[in-house]
């Protein structure tokens, strides 16, 4: 009963891949219409790998069969006896050929040896067609054995069944020696390619569903990004406007201005990050953040210092002053906000502190608080930078930023070009 319920499984999990096989056939198909009108080419699923694709080279076998029929041959119980346990023996060989674990198990390497003493038991006891066995054998061997071993093992079965085979045929038998060698080789190199063009092709899709979950990572981050700040300077601009209408109109009307403006930029913003090619500047962050302070009633202090910045780098340091602002402006309840920017020739340090309650936007994790410091981190670490922040010990908090002058944007490494992120959208969410 065990082994029917095996086979049963075996024959399901056939069925399964059979299934699958279709599926990815009338998939090609329509690919294969579609690729026409445009003069590329659809690549083909193959067959299912499977022991059915050898089962059709058991036909070598018939001339055996035909001994034993006819009556031609001696012992006729015993031969059928062999050639029952040598078909057997093949067939469970072969089905376990296409599943590594299974392939690789003593059990396997234990019945392909067996059935190398059947094969010879059966060439030795009657000669002629009971030869054709040792290529048979030979294409379960190469099926079974792969790797460093197949050579060594290739070899041995060749001097085995050319040294039987001219023992009973004399030197007609370097032809059976010949078949096995070419049986067992082929055998293994075709399966060999077949695999690995299998695990190639899993590999890239998978390769292409990581790409495709990244570009989506990278592209909510750059809407949390944008959405984030700028809605926190309309919100902040509009409470000033309000707070201004009723003793200064022309004040008021300038935050209101203000709000147009961002709401401008905003929208310019996510049209060029949906297209993928958004720019940032150290300095224009800089100054929209001397404006959202302003309006906050935070006071901005900026100092800087050290040779110019490659563009790389001001993306990159652009984003932490937006999300150190945007916290800021939150979170911090400070009435000043003080920006330190201090290069050298092998590294460029941007230190972004308030004097307010010194919390973090969320409880902190490794470190670091908020979604957007998070994101901020893995960035910089990428780039050959890191990022710190937290409570100063005099109160406030401070968010301090390294990188190498020459520092590049993380990309997503191994992604096709399709989705391969520009150097202006690897920029995290704020928080």
């Amino acid at each position: 009963m065990y082994w029917l319920r095996k086979a049963g499984c075996r024959m399901d999990a056939w069925q399964l891949a059979r299934e699958t096989w279709k599926e990815d056939m009338a998939r090609f198909k329509t690919e294969q219409k579609a690729a026409r009108k445009t003069g590329k080419t659809a690549e083909s699923p193959g067959p299912p790998p499977t022991g059915f694709t050898l089962l059709p080279w058991l036909l070598l076998g018939m001339g055996a069969f035909s001994n034993l029929f006819q009556g031609k041959a001696s012992n006729a119980w015993i031969g059928s006896v062999g050639l029952l346990t040598f078909n057997s023996l093949y067939i469970y060989v072969v089905f376990r050929a296409f599943d590594r674990e299974r392939r690789e198990a003593p059990s396997t390497r234990a019945a392909l040896v067996l059935m190398g003493a059947v094969t010879c038991a059966l060439a030795i006891g009657y000669g002629g067609n009971w030869l054709l066995f040792f290529p048979l054998l030979g294409l379960a061997t190469g099926a079974i054995v792969r790797g460093p071993w197949l050579g060594k093992t290739g070899l041995g079965l060749t001097a085995l069944a050319g040294t039987v085979a001219c023992l009973r045929d004399g030197w007609n038998g370097i032809n059976i020696a010949y078949g096995t060698f070419l049986s067992t080789m082929v055998t293994a190199a075709i399966l060999s390619l077949s695999e690995a063009v299998r695990e190639l092709r899993a590999a890239r899709e998978e390769l292409a569903r990581r790409a495709v979950e990244k570009e989506r990572l990278r592209f909510s981050r750059d809407l949390h990004d944008l959405l984030g700040h700028t809605l926190s300077v309309i919100v902040v601009k509009s409470e000033a406007a309000r707070r201004l209408a009723h003793r200064d109109l022309d004040a008021a009307l300038t935050q209101v201005t203000d709000i147009e403006s961002v709401g401008r930029q905003a929208l310019t913003e996510i049209r060029e990050a949906v297209t993928g090619y958004r720019e940032g500047s150290l300095a224009t962050e800089l100054d929209r953040a001397r404006s959202a302070l302003t309006a906050a009633g935070i006071e901005p202090m900026v100092r800087r210092s050290g040779p110019p910045l490659v563009p790389q780098t001001e993306v990159l340091l652009g984003w932490v002053v937006r999300e150190a602002v945007t916290n800021a402006v939150r979170h911090s309840g400070a009435d000043r906000c003080e920006f330190t920017l201090d290069g050298t020739s092998g590294r460029v340090r941007l230190t972004i502190a308030d004097n307010g309650n010194g919390a973090p936007a969320t409880p902190p994790s490794a470190g670091v608080g908020g979604t957007g410091l998070k994101g901020l981190t893995e960035r910089l670490a990428a780039a050959g930078g890191s990022l710190r922040a937290g409570p100063a010990p005099r109160g406030g908090f401070t968010v301090t930023a390294e990188l190498p002058v020459d520092s590049e944007l993380p990309m997503a490494a191994g992604l096709p070009p399709a989705v391969q992120l520009s150097p202006a959208t690897t920029a995290p969410g704020t928080d």
